[in-house]
Formats: C-alpha cells, sequence, structure tokens
C-alpha cells in the first residue's frame, strides 16, 4: 500500500473502541480491530485532554509521521488501527513512540493471530 487510508466514519472509530484489541503506551494508545477489508486503514485523534490546538495537531502530525514511518510497512489487510494521542504525545522523545509503537503492535498482532485461532 503506497499511502495511508483513513477511516471516513466515527463509526468505524467506534467499532475499533468497543470489539478492538487496546495496547496502552506512554506516549499513546493503539486499537485495531479485523474488517475483513482487502486493505488496512488508519484512524488519528486527539482529544481536548490532549491540550489547546497547537499541542493536538502537533500530537496528530507525530502520529502520523509515525503511522507512515512504522505501521505502514507492518500494517496487515484487513484490520483498521486507531492510534489516541496522550497528554505527552507531542513532546514525548521521538525514538521512545517508536520502540514503543514495535511493543504495541507487536502486542496486538499477536492477539489478533491468538483470536483468529480460536473461532
Amino acid at each position: 500500500m503506497t499511502g495511508l487510508v483513513s477511516i471516513p466514519s466515527r463509526a468505524g472509530f467506534l467499532a475499533a473502541r468497543n470489539s478492538g484489541i487496546k495496547a496502552v503506551a506512554a506516549g499513546f494508545v493503539l486499537q485495531a480491530t479485523p474488517t475483513g477489508r482487502d486493505d488496512w486503514r488508519l484512524g488519528l485523534t486527539a482529544s481536548k485532554k490532549t491540550g489547546n490546538a497547537v499541542r493536538r495537531n502537533r500530537a496528530r502530525r507525530r502520529l502520523r509521521a509515525l503511522a507512515r514511518s512504522e505501521l505502514a510497512t507492518r500494517a496487515r489487510a484487513g484490520t483498521d488501527y486507531v492510534i489516541i494521542a496522550r497528554h505527552n504525545t507531542a513532546e514525548r522523545p521521538w525514538q521512545d513512540l517508536v520502540s514503543e509503537f514495535h511493543k504495541a503492535l507487536g502486542h496486538l498482532h499477536r492477539v489478533i493471530d491468538k483470536q483468529g485461532g480460536q473461532r
């Protein structure tokens, strides 16, 4: 896949929250839910708890860059990913975000594989 495909509706975000798997890291929360689609999609969000508009936008930009550099190579087709910014996402060191992302994504993929084997 060449570019990031966004989850177009609130329903996609809610499905990831309600039926998905969650991994919490210091810099973000990563959620994933299998969809059965041919591609993977990404949702980014930063609530007002993250800070003012400048901090929220910076946090979203950093998460988008993280998704382009790390998720794009490891994402699985048929999965929706939602990354939620936390209060320190905008200031967290980049290498910490990357290492947390690899750990969280590995956890999510293991849980999805385990659930897939039980069905």
